[in-house]
């Protein structure tokens, strides 16, 4: 019988160890979390004790493992257009000033998870444009980053299930974006599919590579960081912003420190950040 349990110790060197490769902040008492993420990999890595699991993944001996647990830990399917007013302001407020560059525009979606947010992004923009034909001839690139290489291998096949389909997307959307797929799933269309394209990233580590961007969407993820990696966090976001670039940030999410980089726009409803010249 395998031995699910994690122990307090383990726990406390699983919880530093989390934080070092990935910034996020377990916190007390989430061994319950750990192991209802980690006891697939049991059986998967043939581990009759969590701890010896752990033990394994600390040492970095294995780097299958250690990709797996990062991906089990790190892994949260969303919604598509959350919250719906950040959407309603990128076409209402966000896009309108962005086309008057007559440039090509780059999109950031950070810690994208399961591809509904960076997909949402390019669905806003594709109504957008049939509203006003001939914006963004330029074009626009949309780059969507997440820290577990398994969910990204989804994200770029754009193909969800029904229970996915049901969190956010009417129907509307749903039957002018979407195609049947195998297993009763549908697939996104080449139109959306095509203005998105996936990296793997690790939010602490160097954003340079990744190049400028006009709009950074950064949501719903500072909130598992530590104060002071979320500061850095938004530093080098800001760094990777063109001059007057935008932020988006989650409901529940604040710039703290970090204003002296940006102002706050607000909306009605919803708020975002500029960068400061």
């Amino acid at each position: 019988m395998k031995e699910k349990e994690v122990s307090a110790p383990i726990y406390h060197q699983f919880s530093q160890f989390l934080e070092q490769q990935c910034g996020i902040v377990l916190g007390n008492n989430k061994q319950y979390l750990v192991r209802s993420r980690l006891s697939p990999l049991m059986h998967q890595y043939d581990f009759d004790r969590m701890d010896d699991l752990i033990q394994a993944v600390i040492s970095m001996s294995q780097r299958k493992l250690l990709q797996s647990t990062i991906d089990a830990m790190t892994t949260n399917e969303t919604l598509w257009f959350r919250d719906g007013y950040p959407f309603d302001m990128l076409k209402q407020t966000v896009l309108p000033a962005l086309a008057a560059k007559n440039k090509k525009i780059r999109i950031w979606s950070a810690a994208c998870s399961s591809g509904q947010e960076p997909y949402s992004i390019a669905m806003a923009i594709l109504e957008y444009q049939r509203q006003k034909p001939g914006a963004f001839a330029q074009g626009i690139e949309i780059v969507a980053t997440d820290l577990s290489s398994n969910m990204l291998s989804k994200c770029e096949a754009g193909t969800y299930d029904e229970l996915s389909l049901a969190r956010g997307l009417s129907l509307q959307r749903r039957n002018q974006f979407f195609k049947p797929h195998d297993n009763g799933q549908l697939q996104l269309k080449p139109e959306v599919r095509k203005m998105v394209t996936f990296r793997s990233l690790n939010l602490l580590h160097s954003y340079e590579g990744l190049g400028r961007f006009d709009l950074v969407f950064c949501r719903n993820v500072l909130i598992y960081f530590a104060p002071d990696i979320k500061h850095r966090i938004l530093q080098q976001i800001a760094a990777q912003l063109q001059p007057g670039g935008i932020l988006f940030l989650g409901a529940s999410e604040s710039i703290g420190p970090a204003s002296a980089l940006f102002s706050m726009e607000k909306c009605s409803p919803g708020l975002f950040y500029q960068l400061k010249s």
